[in-house]
């Protein structure tokens, strides 16, 4: 099995505001919006190259209630509180062509396997029944496209790429376990953090105005 980075999500409670705070700290312009019907949000898109790209996404408030929780956590008050002054780092999602194997090996712990799409794209994705993002994001989501084009080919190349990502962790053991058997062990580094303390993750991108961070 390959499993391999697809693409950063970044939320934000206000998908104009966090756009334009986004292309003033990248320097760099962000795609038209697109809509998640089924999922009762919006997002736009930023390239990092060929078949990687960064996802800035909010609730749609012109959406509809979808009848599970929504993706990344945007439901839950840890989540919204995070992103109600600016945008922040809500987790990865990783490319796989055996979305349905990887997780069984997995044991359920990503969630189910929800068909999406969008246009003329489709996809599977694991969404935890909570919604929230497993591990506060550390451990990414899997993502099966079902589509001959990937999202990054359609988007302008501004020049912005990923660097490296790295995160703490109470338990740097639990992370490496589940990375290992998604295969895709070497995607972060881990630290330890004091017991009880909670997890966070840092991504470095390399832009037209320099290396800039997000964190969750």
């Amino acid at each position: 099995m390959q499993t391999e980075l697809d693409h950063f999500v970044l939320g934000t409670s206000n998908l104009a505001k966090g756009s334009l705070w986004l292309e003033r700290y990248f320097g760099a312009t962000l795609s038209a919006v697109g809509k998640h019907a089924h999922m009762g949000t919006h997002n736009r898109l930023l390239s990092l190259g060929p078949g990687c790209y960064l996802e800035l996404i909010a609730i749609d408030p012109e959406g509809q209630t979808p009848f599970i929780k929504r993706w990344f956590g945007l439901d839950t008050p840890d989540v919204q509180e995070r992103i109600a002054l600016r945008p922040r780092l809500l987790g990865w999602v990783a490319r796989t062509t055996e979305i349905d194997a990887l997780t069984a090996r997995t044991g359920g712990l990503l969630g189910g396997v929800h068909r999406m799409e969008r246009g003329d794209f489709s996809w599977r994705i694991t969404i935890p029944d909570d919604g929230y993002p497993v591990e506060a994001g550390l451990i990414p989501s899997l993502i099966q496209w079902d589509c001959p084009v990937h999202p990054s080919e359609r988007l302008a190349d501004t020049g912005c790429r990923f660097e490296w990502m790295e995160a703490a962790h109470p338990n740097p053991g639990k992370v490496a376990y589940l990375l290992n058997e998604l295969d895709i062990r070497d995607a972060m580094k881990v630290t330890p953090t004091p017991p009880y303390s909670g997890m966070t993750m840092c991504a470095y991108f390399r832009t037209p105005d320099g290396v800039k961070t997000l964190m969750s």
